[in-house]
């Protein structure tokens, strides 16, 4: 394939682009992936690396587009003897208050009822009420759960009686032979028992199980290795300008290539957090926005976070321990004042690294908002100590490093996404322009199953049928413009 020419361009190559460069290659496409940066080094390299099929409604599109997402995975990994590491430990959920119980088992009902699995629930004796009973004819007994104040019909599933004995933790590698769906966990004594380190506080736990994580460059540096098998060329450039003719992409216009055009008919936007302004050299506004999130690295020398713990996420809002004297500091700025309220829920935690790793992940999105994508990302001098003290609140063994702190690395990306956070996948207005974006923090366990639906509309072949739900004309649906104003949930992290 000649630089100056290619069948598609993709802009972007990042984990969506490399991954839809896989794809579309696979299919005997002739593909160019261009990029002024190295592959997977804007914001892909700076990933939690983790994956979940434990999603919200108000359908089931996203845990199916992510079901299909692991299922490549996990060919993927038996293809290459797992080089990327892939496990499932799961998440599991924790709260401390008896209040919230009822949220996450609504939250696994709901999720598990639009297809991630069975819930089981360990002790039944404690079910909030509205549960009913009902019998099967092996003589065990199943629940339908019902959401409070939400369609009850739509979002029934059926759920597992279970005695505490019955749960089985997950191992510490590897991916196959485990269940999926989700264990609720009332039985305090059962949860001290698998979850010591803990809060003793904690009175529930949602263990969601087809749930882990995986090396994200090393899934990257694959899934581009195979590309270029494939015969995708790797071009470092960057885009300037897309050239539009009678409604349709004729070429794509670089700066820094071997060449300043090249002649393309199909084009794909899969320009990570700088797609809207990608968009915007097509004429289209793309409905998206940026967060800045962190995220925190240090060495657990303690050993607070067993080396073996699935990803762990405090289900809490959260009144940091401020002294009086850290309080009246706080205080003094309108920046660091919002730190003395109650925070929201979500500050969660995982053991990196193999062997004699040492090492702990910590994130926390507590003052997540719509910025400008600027980089190197801005630095935030509260974030180390914030998100230390957010998860030590679930896990108490950190609390000594709130007052000797261990030595930070942080770094972090964008989250690029749309009001819903859901993605965009799909044909733009432009006759030969798709788009591949708004991963928001879901792109390394997403890119391989939206590559596949990217690469359905570019050939033309049947979609499944969750492509609606990502095509970027939803947006011209006003029964689809209704719904994002009664929108609950978005499943973010």
């Amino acid at each position: 394939m000649k630089p100056e020419s290619a069948e598609i361009l993709i802009a972007g190559a990042g984990i969506a682009g490399v991954a839809a460069a896989w794809a579309l290659a696979g299919r005997g496409a002739e593909v160019l992936l261009v990029d002024e940066r190295p592959p997977l080094s804007l914001t892909s390299d700076k990933s939690t690396e983790c994956y979940r099929n434990f999603w919200p409604g108000p359908d089931d599109a996203m845990v199916r587009l992510m079901n299909r997402s692991i299922d490549i995975l996990e060919r993927l990994a038996d293809e290459s003897g797992d080089v990327f590491g892939m496990n499932r430990r799961g998440y599991l959920y924790a709260t401390a208050d008896p209040a919230r119980v009822p949220l996450l088992r609504a939250a696994a009902a709901e999720s598990c009822s639009l297809g991630a699995g069975t819930l089981r629930v360990h002790d039944l004796g404690l079910y909030p009420e509205g549960t009913k009973a009902r019998g099967h004819e092996d003589g065990s007994s199943t629940a339908a759960a019902e959401t409070p104040g939400a369609n009850s019909s739509r979002l029934r599933a059926f759920v597992s009686s279970c005695t505490p004995e019955t749960y089985r933790p997950a191992p510490p590698h590897g991916y196959h032979g485990q269940p999926d769906g989700a264990d609720l966990i009332l039985d305090r004594a059962l949860i001290r028992r698998h979850f010591p380190y803990l809060s003793e506080r904690v009175v529930a736990v949602l263990h969601a199980r087809r749930c882990g994580w995986l090396s994200a460059q090393q899934l990257g540096a694959e899934l581009l290795s195979q590309a270029r098998e494939r015969g995708v060329r790797l071009l470092s450039a960057a885009v300037e300008g897309v050239e539009v003719r009678d409604g349709a992409v004729q070429a794509v216009h670089l700066r820094g290539g071997p060449a300043p055009t090249v002649r393309a008919g199909c084009f794909v936007n899969a320009a990570g957090p700088m797609v809207r302004q990608v968009g915007r050299m097509l004429g289209a506004e793309l409905p998206v926005f940026s967060e800045r999130h962190l995220k925190l690295a240090f060495e657990d020398r303690l050993g607070a976070i067993p080396r073996d713990a699935p990803l762990l996420i405090w289900a809490d809002p959260v009144n940091l321990p401020w002294s009086e004297e850290e309080r009246a500091l706080l205080a003094e700025a309108p920046k660091t004042r919002r730190l003395l309220e109650t925070l929201p829920p979500g500050a969660h935690a995982r053991p990196e690294g193999g062997g004699a790793s040492r090492w702990v992940l910590a994130l926390w999105a507590y003052d997540a908002a719509s910025v400008e994508e600027v980089f190197p990302l801005p630095e935030d001098e509260q974030f180390a100590e914030v998100a230390l003290r957010g998860v030590a609140e679930m896990i108490p063994g950190l609390r000594p490093y709130v007052e000797r702190p261990p030595r930070p690395v942080l770094d972090g990306g964008y989250y690029t996404k749309t009001r819903e956070n859901r993605p965009l996948i799909g044909p733009l207005p432009v006759r030969g322009a798709h788009v591949l974006g708004a991963l928001s923090g879901f792109g390394v366990m997403a890119a391989c199953g939206a590559a596949e639906l990217l690469a359905a509309h570019i050939e033309g072949v049947p979609l499944p049928p969750y492509a609606p739900a990502f095509h970027p004309a939803r947006y011209q649906d006003p029964a689809y413009l209704k719904l994002l104003d009664e929108w609950r949930e978005t499943g973010q992290l």
